[in-house]
């Protein structure tokens, strides 16, 4: 059986904390909590709408519609092979813990992901990634429900068309899925990765640190970047670094000689968009009403309390125009808004 609600607000399901209610609500733990959960859509012709950990999502003043399925499955199996170890995680698994476990048990892949908000399944559809890692380097396969067609299905790594803060699940068929589980392959004779610069000047003097002290600076750095999200009203990174021309890049370079770039694929260049409205636009720790840029990491919005999901909007949209005005480069959410 499963227990569906009317009207439920899912502001306090979201670290932004804004948000209208949910026309219906329930939350699922089992995959067979999920198939009566669309079953019930099916039969009462509702709209469905998948909810994870409700950390990287703007849900609109005036709600959601139909039926919203939260989707809190879990489940983790370890499988080893040689040095591999396959862990095969349910999407309802919170991922920092899953991250936290994984270093206590030595398990070498996931430690650059520390403290990130979040349920398992939303990591392969906007392909997580921090410090120089993505999931897209670690996920093998992804298990999902296709809401069309009632079917199970299962995607190879290739399948899953990861790129930069992108999935084929982000896609318009791709969001017909609901993912059920996530497998990722770590090893047991893994190396640091301390190319991202913040790591590289925390160990210079430890070029070889251990599984541990990687998550501890993680958790250092990443606390000095962003505000705790279980305590102020925030979905991290609000925007998408950007990625332009190489020409592009070395115009803004000749008018910002300090901008950074790193070059990704052919005559591409991928540029911080934190630098660009911290420096360039000098909006960090700009405050508008109860909406503002952290005072730490420009590219972090924050809800200071009683914000509406329109006063963030407008900020954000008054963000992209001025980035825009500077650079001309046309900016991308990395929240999600829903509907």
């Amino acid at each position: 059986m499963i227990a569906i609600s009317r009207n439920l607000p899912l502001a306090p399901l979201t670290t932004l904390k804004v948000g209208g209610s949910a026309e219906y609500f329930v939350a699922v733990k089992t995959k067979a909590e999920l198939l009566a959960a669309i079953d019930y859509a099916k039969e009462n012709q509702l709209k469905v709408t998948i909810l994870g950990g409700g950390s990287n999502v703007l849900i609109k003043d005036d709600g959601l519609k139909g039926l919203v399925i939260q989707n809190l499955i879990t489940g983790i199996n370890e499988a080893v092979h040689d040095n591999d170890v396959l862990v095969t995680v349910g999407a309802g698994e919170e991922f920092d813990v899953l991250v936290a476990n994984c270093v206590k048990k030595g398990y070498w892949g996931l430690e650059n992901l520390s403290h990130i908000p979040g349920l398992v399944g939303a990591t392969p559809i906007q392909n997580v990634g921090a410090y120089g890692v993505e999931v897209s380097d670690l996920i093998t396969t992804v298990n999902a429900y296709n809401l069309a067609t009632g079917q199970k299905q299962k995607f190879s790594h290739k399948e899953c068309q990861f790129s930069y803060r992108h999935s084929f699940f982000k896609t318009a068929v791709g969001k017909q899925l609901v993912i059920t589980k996530v497998t990722y392959r770590l090893s047991l004779d893994g190396r640091p990765k301390l190319d991202y610069p913040d790591l590289g000047q925390y160990f210079k003097d430890n070029p070889k640190p251990n599984l541990k002290q990687i998550r501890q600076a993680i958790i250092a750095i990443r606390s000095q970047k962003f505000p705790d999200w279980k305590r102020v009203g925030t979905a991290g990174s609000f925007f998408k670094n950007s990625i332009i021309t190489q020409d592009h890049y070395r115009n803004l370079k000749s008018d910002y000689p300090d901008l950074p770039g790193w070059s990704v694929g052919q005559n591409m260049t991928k540029v911080p968009l934190g630098y660009i409205i911290d420096k360039i636009c000098n909006y960090r720790g700009v405050r508008v009403g109860s909406v503002g840029t952290y005072e730490r990491q420009a590219l972090v919005m924050v809800n200071y309390g009683g914000a509406t999901a329109l006063e963030i909007e407008k900020f954000a949209h008054k963000i992209a125009r001025l980035v825009k005005t500077k650079t001309d480069i046309a900016i991308e959410w990395e929240v999600t808004a829903l509907p």
